[in-house]
């Protein structure tokens, strides 16, 4: 009789017993995946332990509180003699708050005239006293414009307490009653030393100079918030004018 195809076992299809499989190779675990023994029936493995806060925050600091007006949206003049470093100031002031804030200075919109400006310098008239006007009424569109559109602004201007024409009353009724005026008033030798590193018709003689500081001086006893930055620097002076911002927001 012939054999099964395959001799020595059973053939394909025929009865009888079948060769056990031959034995496989434990399975390497995958790398990174550390080899764990199969659990046993009726046990359970404990539940790993709960992270802590700061593991579960992945140790990242909370950002500190922002001081001075934070994000408030503001309408502020910055008044003071020529010298007094207002442009300066409320260009840094302007560009290092959290929040958008713009700079509107009333001498660059005076100087927008250019044939036909009429110089204060050259005396004042009533052809500077008509482009001191316009000048201001710009600033004031240009800063409730600003303001409805959730930009702070900051104005600034060499504004008198003595002279309704150059006075406080006409910000207010161009920018609105919402207005923060604060004054900037360095010491006499100051605002001549920054006077005489001037150039072109911003630069003024002394004589102008101590006449508009003297001037100025009227502004004490009037209840404005006044920051005498004789002894600060640029960045010394915009915390000062922040933080007396904060005061006037609050009431204090």
């Amino acid at each position: 009789m012939q054999q099964g195809v395959g001799g020595g076992g059973a053939g394909w299809g025929q009865p009888g017993p079948h060769p056990a499989a031959p034995p496989q190779p434990p399975i390497t675990p995958a790398q990174g995946w550390p080899g764990q023994p199969p659990p046993q029936p009726g046990h359970q493995p404990p539940p790993p332990p709960m992270p802590s806060l700061s593991e579960a925050t992945g140790h990242i600091p909370l950002p500190p509180a922002v001081a001075g007006t934070g994000g408030a949206v503001l309408a502020v003049l910055l008044i003071g003699p020529a010298g007094a470093g207002k442009t300066t100031v409320a260009r840094h002031w302007a560009s290092t708050r959290p929040v958008p804030t713009a700079h509107v200075s009333l001498d660059d919109v005076r100087e927008w005239v250019c044939s036909g400006f009429a110089d204060p310098q050259a005396g004042w008239n009533e052809h500077s006293e008509a482009q001191y006007r316009l000048a201001r009424r710009t600033c004031g569109f240009a800063a409730r414009n600003y303001l409805a559109n959730g930009i702070s602004c900051i104005l600034d201007d060499a504004v008198f307490p003595d002279r309704p024409v150059v006075g406080l009353g006409g910000w207010k009724r161009h920018v609105g009653p919402t207005l923060l005026p604060v004054v900037l008033l360095p010491g006499l030798e100051i605002v001549l030393e920054r006077n005489a590193a001037r150039s072109g018709n911003r630069r003024l003689s002394d004589e102008e100079v101590a006449r508009i500081h003297g001037r100025m001086a009227g502004w004490y006893g009037s209840g404005l918030p006044i920051i005498d930055n004789s002894h600060l620097d640029v960045e010394g002076t915009a915390r000062a004018l922040d933080e007396a911002l904060a005061r006037a927001l609050t009431g204090q």
